[in-house]
């Protein structure tokens, strides 16, 4: 879990190669966890711009994502097909 975190953190704005699907989904909870965790936070910019921080990195696993499952990165700007997509086990490599 602390290794696909740290991976994501790693690329956080490289959008080739690939994220299995335990990679992205282990990420999205750190993620949710850690805007739960700013969104109680006592200070007012901390709570409006601390999940901006993470906009980036999770846009940039969904793609990997994507890549992982034989697709276009493009799908992750449709809205329903892409959490099937992000939910579908990977493709090996040619």
């Amino acid at each position: 879990m602390i290794t696909a975190i740290e991976t994501c953190l790693n690329k956080y704005v490289d959008f080739s190669g690939r994220a299995s699907r335990s990679e992205y989904w282990y990420f999205y909870l750190f993620v949710l966890l850690a805007d739960l965790t700013l969104s109680y936070s006592r200070v007012p910019i901390v709570e409006d711009y601390g999940s901006l921080v993470f906009i980036a990195p999770v846009f940039a696993a969904a793609v990997r994502r994507m890549h992982d499952i034989g697709r276009s990165g493009w799908w992750i700007l449709v809205p329903i097909v892409n959490f099937v997509f992000l939910c579908t086990p990977s493709v090996p490599e040619k």
